[in-house]
Formats: C-alpha cells, sequence, structure tokens
C-alpha cells in the first residue's frame, strides 16, 4: 500500500524513511523481513495468527455488512501552525502523486477579519512559489481551521482554479443537522451576482474535525525544545498482536458511523492532528498493519481502507455523479463550538496588530504601483531594481504571513504577536525607503537657501481622481502651504489633538490616479492675520465644559450645530453627546447618540464561562464605564472637529475614551462628493481595565428591527437577523466587520465603513455597536500554558467613516468610499532646505491612470516571477535548471481588475464596463501583448477548466474558470457585476530592462500555437 500524504498552507515536512523495508516490531518475531507497503508480501506477517485472530474479531462484523465495502481514503496530515520546513525530496513525492500541495498560499488564511485583497495576496504569493518552485497548481482546499466559514472564499478558490473546497469549522448545532441530514456536501455559489459560475463542491469536516483520536502513536510535538526524555504525549499504544482488535474495532466502528452522515460510499478519513507527524516512520510503523489487516478483510469488515491525497478522494466522489444541494451566497457565520463558547472575541482581540496589517497593506499596495509606474515606460537609472524587488518581496510576504488564521486574528502568544509586528514593521520601512528613493530620483534639487520647512509628496495609489484632506504633524503654527506651480493651497492649522507643543495641518488636495502632487510647507513670518491670508488658515477652537451623566428624561435640549454641504450635526450641550444628523440628501432628521460601554467578563472559571482570545463570553449587558463628558469643537475654512472626552469619573485627569468627528467643508459640486457626504471619526480607546471588552453603540432612530448587514472580508454584504437563543444570545448574535456594515429602515441607511476589522452588531432595534478592543485575563490552565489570556494594556486608535442618507445614495457611495478609506493617498514628507527644493512648475507628471467608478484597480505590480507563460516550457526550464535561480522578470506586469457593485445594485454602476487595457494604461508605455489568467495568475485563463458537479437545481453552464463576460479581444474587455479578472501586461520592451530580465523571449514573440495551456496574447491593432 503506497502511503500518501498532504501538505497545506506555509509547511511541508518530509516523512523520515519513505519505506519502511527492514525492521523489527515488540510483537514482529525476530530476524523476520519485512517486504516494503504495497508489494505482494506486504500483508504475510499476519499468515500466522491470521486464523485465530479473525475468528475472535469478526464475529461482530459479520451481520448485516453492506453489498458493497466503504472505500476510506486515509489522508495524512499535519496541522503546523509554524513555518517553513523541510523540503527534502518533495520532487519526487510529488511525481508519483504521495505528496499533494492544498491550498497553496502563504498560510491557511483566516477567513473572518481578513480582507479579501490580502487573502488574493497572501494566495498569490504561495501559489507564485509553488508553480516556480515545482510547476505544480493546488487544486483542492483545506480551509479546516478558520474561525468560520466566509462566502468569499469558495469564489476566491473556484477563481483561483480549486475543483473542491473542505471547511470544517461551522456552527455546531448546524453541524448536527446537516450530519443527520447527510448535508455535509454541497455545491456553494458564494457570490450571488457570479452564481454558478464560480460555484465550487463544498466537504465539511464531519463532528470529529480534523482529528484522528486514537490513533496518534508519536505524541504531540512540543516546540521549540523537546523534552529532554525525547517521550511525547499523550500517544497510542503501540500496535501489537495483542491489541490489534481494539483498534481494528476502533476504526472500523468511527468509519461505519461517520459513513452515515454522507451520501456516497466514499469516507474522507483524515488521519493526524494539531502537530503531529514530527516522527512519521512511527506513526505508519503501527498504521501500516493496521491498514493491511482491515484490507486482508475487508468483505467481512464492510470498509476498505487506502493511503490517498484530497484529490483520490475526490476524483471518487466526482466519478458516482451524484446530484448535489446548492448552497447560495450564505456563510457559515459566527462559529459557535457549543452554546457557551461563541467564537467572535477575536474579530477585535489585538486591535493594534489587526490596524498595523491593514497599514502595510495598504502601503504595499500604493508601493506596488509606485514601483511599476516607475519601471515604465523607462525607468531612471538611480534605483536598482532588484534592490526594489527585495523590499517589495519582504513586505508581500510579511502581509501574507499575518494573514494566518491565528495572526490577524489576535488568538496568538505575546512573542508570536511581536513576531508579526517586527516583520510589518521592517516590510513597511523598506517599502517607505523604496518609494522615497523613487521620489528622490524624479525630484529636482535646487542649493539656495529656503526657509526651514517640509516638502511633500503624496501619491494617490487608485485608478480614480481623488480629492481628499491629508493631515500632517508639524512644529509651526504659521504655515504656507504652495504646490508644484508656487501657487497658494487650501490648508487648515489646528492644534494637535494627540501631541502636544505641535499643530495638525490639513491640506486639501486634489490628485489623477496613479499619480503625484508636490507641496512645499515653509513657516511664514508677519501676524495670524496675514498668515491666514497668504497661508493655512487658523482653527477657533471652542471649549465645553464637562457634563455629568445623568438619567435620561424628556426636556427641551439645548442643541448646537456642525454643518457641511451634505450635513447638519447637532450636538447636546447638555450632555455633550451627538444627537441627531440632518441629512440633505433625504431632507431628514435621525435621531443618532453615540456612547462608549463595556462588557464585563468573568476571570475565574470556578464561576462559570470565560472570555478569551477566541472567544466572547459577557456576564450580562454593556455598562457605561464612563461619569462625564467633556467636548472642544475646532472650527475652521476647511474642515470642523468635534472632540468629545469620556471620564471614568468626575475628577479625573486624563480620558478613557475619545470621539474625534470630521466634516469637511468642500462644496458638493467640485468633485468631492465622497469627502462631503462622510463623517470621519477617530476614536480614542484605553487603557482599559481588566476583563473589559470595549464598544462604541450608536442609538439611532432607524427601525431597522435588529436586522444588520455586515460584510464577507470586504468582498460582498451579509444580512444578519437578530437570533433568539436561549443562552449567550449577546455573543452568538456578533458578526465579523472587515470593511463595512449598515443598518436601514424604509428611508435611510447609517454606514459604518472601518479601517481595520472588528466586530459588530445590532442587539436592540435602530442600534449598532462596533467592539474596539478588549483586555482579558483568566485562570483557565490551557491559556495560562500558552500566554492567551489576551492581558493588552495598549491604547488603541480606531477610525470609522460614517455615512447616512437614502438607499440608491449610500450603495452607490459605500465601496469607492471605503476604499477611499482603505487605500488613502500616502504622504511622503522629507526637510525642505538647499539640497531639496522642488522647483516651481518643475514636475512634470505621467498620464493618470483612470478607470470608470465601478471598476477597482485591484493590483498594478511586477510580481517579479522568472517562470514562462507557457507551462510546458516552463516544466521543461525546471527539468533543466532544477531550480538554478533565475534572475526576476521586469518586463511582466500583474495587472487585477474587480468590478465593486453587486448585479441589480445600483442601475447605472451594475452594468457591464467594457475597457481598452492599452488606453487606459498608455501612461506606462505602449501594450504589446495581453493574456488572461487565473486568479493567482499560475493558469492560463483560457484554458483553466474545473469539474462540473450535477445539482439538484436546474442544469446551469458551470466549470469555466469564467463568468458569464465575454472574453479578452486584443487588449479590450468587459468587466461584468463582482468580476476579478487578472491579467499579464507586456509592454513594448526597452533596453534598459534588458539587463534585467530572465533570459527568455517576449511574451509577444513566444506564443505556440501547439500548446493548449499557452496563454493566447493579442497585439493592439494601434
Amino acid at each position: 500500500m503506497q502511503r500518501r500524504c498532504q501538505v497545506h498552507r506555509d509547511l511541508w515536512r518530509e516523512r523520515e524513511g519513505s519505506e519502511i523495508g527492514q525492521g523489527t516490531h515488540p510483537w514482529w518475531p525476530a530476524g523476520t523481513a519485512r517486504a516494503a507497503p504495497g508489494s505482494p508480501g506486504s500483508s504475510m506477517w499476519s499468515v500466522c495468527w491470521l486464523p485465530v485472530l479473525t475468528q475472535l474479531l469478526l464475529l461482530r462484523f459479520l451481520v448485516a455488512q453492506p453489498v458493497s465495502p466503504i472505500r476510506v481514503f486515509v489522508v495524512p496530515h499535519s496541522h503546523m501552525d509554524v513555518g517553513w520546513i523541510y523540503t527534502v525530496q518533495v520532487r519526487h513525492l510529488l511525481a508519483t502523486r504521495r505528496l499533494e500541495f492544498v491550498i497553496g498560499g502563504q498560510v491557511m488564511h483566516d477567513e473572518t477579519v481578513a480582507h479579501f485583497d490580502d487573502q488574493i495576496l497572501q494566495l498569490t504569493e504561495g501559489h507564485g512559489f509553488l508553480y516556480e518552485t515545482f510547476g505544480i497548481r493546488p487544486r483542492f482546499s483545506w480551509q479546516i481551521d478558520s474561525f468560520g466559514a466566509s462566502a468569499t472564499t469558495p469564489t476566491l478558490f473556484a477563481l483561483a482554479g480549486f475543483h473542491a473546497h473542505v471547511i470544517s469549522r461551522i456552527d455546531y448545532a448546524l453541524k448536527d443537522t446537516m450530519q443527520n441530514s447527510q448535508g455535509l456536501q454541497f455545491v456553494w455559489r458564494g457570490s450571488p451576482t457570479l452564481s454558478a459560475q464560480q460555484e465550487i463542491f463544498t466537504h465539511v469536516l464531519d463532528q470529529y474535525n480534523y482529528c484522528s483520536e486514537g490513533f496518534n502513536w508519536d505524541g504531540t510535538a512540543v516546540f521549540p525544545n523537546s523534552p529532554p526524555d525525547r517521550v511525547f504525549h499523550p500517544k497510542s499504544v503501540p500496535i501489537t498482536w495483542n491489541n490489534i482488535n481494539y483498534y481494528v474495532s476502533l476504526l472500523v466502528d468511527n468509519v461505519k458511523e461517520r459513513a452515515t452522515w454522507f451520501r456516497t460510499p466514499h469516507l474522507l478519513w483524515p488521519w493526524g492532528c494539531d502537530k503531529q507527524f514530527f516522527n512519521a516512520s512511527l506513526q505508519f510503523s503501527n498504521m501500516d498493519p493496521l491498514l493491511d489487516f482491515i484490507n486482508s478483510n475487508s468483505s467481512k469488515l464492510g470498509i476498505s481502507v487506502e493511503y490517498a491525497t484530497l484529490a483520490d478522494y475526490f476524483e471518487a466522489v466526482q466519478a458516482h455523479n451524484a446530484s448535489w444541494r446548492v448552497h447560495t451566497h450564505g456563510d457559515f457565520l459566527p462559529y459557535s463550538s457549543d452554546p457557551f463558547q461563541a467564537w467572535t472575541g477575536f474579530y477585535a482581540s489585538r486591535s493594534g496588530l489587526k490596524a498595523l496589517a491593514r497599514r502595510a497593506s495598504a502601503l504595499l499596495y500604493a508601493g506596488e504601483s509606485m514601483f511599476t509606474r516607475y519601471m515604465w515606460p523607462a525607468p531612471h537609472q538611480h534605483l536598482d531594481p532588484a534592490w526594489a524587488l527585495k523590499q517589495l518581496q519582504r513586505l508581500r510576504w510579511a502581509v501574507s504571513e499575518v494573514q494566518h488564521h491565528d495572526a490577524i486574528t489576535g488568538t496568538q502568544s505575546p512573542k508570536v504577536r511581536d513576531m508579526h509586528e517586527e516583520n510589518l514593521s521592517s516590510g513597511m520601512q523598506g517599502v517607505q525607503e523604496l518609494m522615497a528613493s523613487i521620489v528622490r530620483d524624479r525630484t529636482p534639487a535646487h542649493s539656495d537657501q529656503e526657509p526651514v520647512g517640509h516638502s511633500a509628496v503624496v501619491y494617490n495609489p487608485l485608478a480614480w481622481t481623488v480629492t481628499t484632506i491629508v493631515t500632517l504633524t508639524v512644529g509651526f503654527s504659521r504655515v504656507s502651504v504652495t504646490d508644484e506651480s508656487g501657487q497658494q493651497v487650501a490648508a487648515q492649522i489646528q492644534e494637535s489633538k494627540k501631541t502636544q507643543s505641535a499643530y495638525d495641518l490639513h491640506v486639501l488636495t486634489t490628485i489623477p490616479g496613479l499619480s503625484y502632487r508636490y507641496y512645499s510647507i515653509r513657516s511664514t513670518e508677519g501676524t495670524q492675520e496675514e498668515t491666514n491670508q497668504l497661508g493655512a488658515s487658523l482653527a477657533r477652537t471652542s471649549n465645553f465644559g464637562r457634563k455629568k451623566k445623568t438619567p435620561a428624561r424628556p426636556r427641551d435640549r439645548h442643541l448646537i450645530h456642525v454643518e457641511n454641504d451634505c450635513y447638519t450635526v447637532f450636538l447636546d450641550r447638555d450632555t455633550n453627546l451627538l444627537h441627531s444628523i440632518w441629512e440633505r440628501g433625504s431632507n431628514r432628521t435621525v435621531q443618532v447618540t453615540q456612547e462608549f460601554m463595556e462588557y464585563h467578563a468573568n476571570a475565574d472559571l470556578k464561576y462559570g464561562f470565560v472570555s478569551d482570545n477566541f472567544v466572547f463570553m459577557p456576564i450580562d449587558s454593556a455598562k457605561s464605564p464612563w461619569n462625564s463628558v467633556g467636548m472642544q469643537i475646532v472650527a475652521g475654512k476647511l474642515m470642523t472637529e468635534i472632540r468629545q472626552y469620556f471620564y471614568r469619573k468626575v475628577g479625573d485627569r486624563n480620558h478613557t475614551y475619545a470621539i474625534y468627528s470630521r466634516l469637511a467643508h468642500v462644496p458638493l459640486a467640485q468633485g468631492a462628493e465622497l469627502l462631503c457626504r462622510r463623517i470621519e471619526q477617530e476614536y480614542r480607546v484605553g487603557p482599559l481595565e481588566l476583563n473589559r471588552e470595549a464598544i462604541l453603540r450608536t442609538s439611532t432612530s432607524l427601525h431597522n428591527k435588529q436586522v444588520l448587514h455586515s460584510d464577507n472580508n470586504g468582498y460582498q454584504m451579509q444580512r444578519r437577523v437578530f437570533q433568539k437563543y436561549s443562552s449567550n444570545g449577546i455573543a452568538r448574535n456578533y458578526y465579523p466587520m472587515a470593511q463595512s456594515a449598515f443598518i436601514e429602515d424604509g428611508r435611510s441607511r447609517l454606514v459604518l465603513l472601518s479601517k481595520q476589522a472588528h466586530g459588530v452588531s445590532s442587539q436592540e432595534n435602530g442600534q449598532v455597536e462596533v467592539m474596539l478592543h478588549r483586555r482579558l485575563w483568566n485562570n483557565f490552565d490551557w491559556a495560562l500554558d500558552y500566554d492567551l489570556t489576551l492581558n493588552d494594556t495598549s491604547t488603541v486608535y480606531p477610525v470609522l467613516w460614517l455615512l447616512l442618507g437614502p438607499q440608491s445614495l449610500t450603495t452607490r457611495l459605500r465601496q469607492r468610499c471605503g476604499l477611499a478609506l482603505q487605500r488613502a493617498p500616502v504622504v511622503l514628507l522629507r526637510e525642505l532646505n538647499e539640497s531639496a527644493q522642488i522647483f516651481p512648475g518643475s514636475q512634470r507628471q505621467q498620464e493618470a491612470v483612470t478607470l470608470p467608478p465601478s471598476l477597482h484597480l485591484q493590483i498594478l505590480s511586477i510580481p517579479g516571477w522568472n517562470y514562462s507563460s507557457n507551462h510546458t516550457e516552463h516544466l521543461q526550464d525546471l527539468q533543466k535548471r532544477h531550480r538554478g535561480k533565475a534572475k526576476a522578470d521586469l518586463r511582466r506586469v500583474l495587472l487585477r481588475l474587480h468590478h465593486l457593485y453587486e448585479e441589480g445594485e445600483d442601475p447605472v454602476l451594475s452594468q457591464p464596463v467594457r475597457v481598452n487595457l492599452q488606453a487606459v494604461l498608455q501612461g506606462l508605455g505602449s501594450v504589446g501583448a495581453v493574456e488572461e489568467r487565473s486568479l493567482t495568475g499560475t493558469w492560463d485563463g483560457n484554458t483553466l477548466h474545473r469539474w462540473s458537479w450535477r445539482t439538484q437545481e436546474p442544469p446551469h453552464h458551470r466549470g469555466s474558470s469564467r463568468s458569464h463576460s465575454t472574453p479578452l479581444q486584443g487588449t479590450k474587455v468587459t468587466i461584468y457585476p463582482k468580476e476579478i479578472r487578472t491579467f499579464f501586461i507586456h509592454f513594448r520592451s526597452h533596453e534598459s530592462l534588458a539587463d534585467s530580465v530572465a533570459p527568455g523571449r517576449p511574451q509577444e514573440s513566444q506564443k505556440k500555437e501547439d500548446d493548449p495551456e499557452h496563454g493566447k496574447a493579442w497585439r493592439d491593432g494601434g
């Protein structure tokens, strides 16, 4: 019997001793030779005692056996939440189909709080490495430890070319129901718009999850150091002729129980668990005889067993040709493992790490397109492309790694958190240096003496023109801001809310897509009145005394208001709290109040269940932690900021919580709609008291009936209806908010857009609450042993943007406004002196990259892969060089476009969009060829085909990697709603790149008609 195993995420381990050959066992007669598993003599060891044992063992299996035995696919696996390990003999094992990569990303990513842009990144990085190194492309997923299952993931895996998808952690009660109805396998259409075109067959592991309890002979690995005696516990007793009866019964009984939960006579039996197979020879030396014995008595026992990969299993299921139930776009969230264990706390665990991960992702996104624009149409000679790619690669990997389901979730130990933070910070520093080098390379210098100040380069990484306000911190209050033409720029200066003796400088900027604006910032002399006329205007601060919290009672309110062209915000002078918002689009005033609340958590298991990194288990409803509120209103020509400070006690000098709200004073009709129609809020939260979970509760007059909409990874929205539970109802009605959420009634919608992931819920009619921060400790031994008590003493500064208006208006703005928050312009500052002065009017801009408003430039980068787009040619190259290091290919540009809107969501923006890539990218040079690829780039999009699965619904066109859209035509492509389309762009080459790329031909000259996997490339007629 040939052993097979699978490798998932960022780890594989070569099993020690691929064949057992000669050996002895405690129960084996001394000197007996063993045949290699799979050979004719591999089961002869049982001959001498088989008759006697069989009589004793098989009596219990002789009644009512099925005609055909259950075919059991034993998939050896090890769930190792660590880094890369050994790769010895991997190529041989892959070639003989004894080793299979599943998922193939850098990590097994989280499906709840990770953004889908970052999920695609980590898949792309992993798939690119595997294909470049081994020439293989994974076709199956193994998402068995993510804490819940998002409906975005099956869509992404379908786009990546996967045949089938495996998940496990779904709500315990739902899994039980699915087991009893044989519903653990289905065809999942994760996107309501893409529907059958990007469906995927999905298998939910049964109640035994991915572990094979009772069949663990090597114990559980201990990291980083092994026990002194090299004995690992717990471990199963080795198999001998005295106890094989026990193991056969254990396995056969388990198989027959599980087989009743599935519709075909094929059973996937994961063999392994966390941190197993570190001594693979010991594992197999026990499992081999067990499987041999069962197969020798298959007809009597009613089962056959074989080592297998996921490919083996799903090929058998697919060949069965059953008709499968269709699961539509609903997700499997939240995840509860029992009535008192709702895994919803991690939505907000380690808020600081979640924020850092998003900042790193945003910087990488900007750095990728900036470097691509630098290289095309012609790079300058002062920047080493190899060094530049290294900086980008470091951050790509750091951002990819932190998407792990025990990383971005905040469920790791402090030392692992520190590792992620260090990797992210180091990677960000490298990309910042790269971006600064690009700016220096393109910015001329002037040697004349100038006043002390700064030069600022603001880069817009989005492929639209963006009008926004950027904020800088400066050390002087009288300041003049001029652009590259020497013209004064609208700006506002005010005292910093965070740093004493410093000032916040707000600058209004309008930047075309993938373009720069250059600003000179100088301190000025003269009176403040002169500065207001010639430089940044000084904001005026009004202070309002602290107001004690008082019981709410009807009375005449003393309201003050702050307004712009889109909103009027009313504040209650008696409480210093938000009172209501009038919205111009619907001419409606909505009651809106905001306050911080805290859930209290139990710390002692003796008194009940506890909250931890993973689980949210509040003792009771949320309590108000503050006693008084102070307020400032900082009003200026460009914007007004409302500052509310929440104090635990009346006499406290320092506040624990704060809300900073901003309204921009910009004309609605001058391309600034996104800026005018959002209320920007930043919060200060912490340090928290121990065993507190902090939320921001927004209460409104909207009659949403506790119906909430929250997003799946920023890709699509899910409707969440409040569920009544007999226990733990608060926690079980929390959902992840990776980027956005909203509540609504028939007239208005309140949208929350988040810069990072949080938990969100609607616990009462008209309410939406966001969990911002957690600090916990408990005496659970497991948590203490692994240092997972989440004693987070940090102060965090989350950011939310609020949109209020009619459904039609907020639908049109939500996606683009969310991207304006996630992918904000990057500001690069340097000292302005005699060696770094911008000549007025000297900056010659490259032509902007502009897409239609419903399309998003998901990525524009030079990945540096050195593999050929021709699959056959790439495999031949691998055989020749056998992983010899080739130079990075700088000619190939990766382009990915995403249609932001659902079908029918907006009468205009939900329409298909036809774009000419040559016209869009003309600022980068002349497009020579375009190839459509799979999501991660490793498959030719024209020849990628996935398995088709019969469904219990009327037939649809299925199995293609493409949805209902039209194929690429030359450089023109039509993008349909919710599509994500990936391309390789080959620009017509320039000599300066000739020495920097791998030997080989440009894509346009290496087309081979006889290769079915070769991507068709079209030339632009112009």
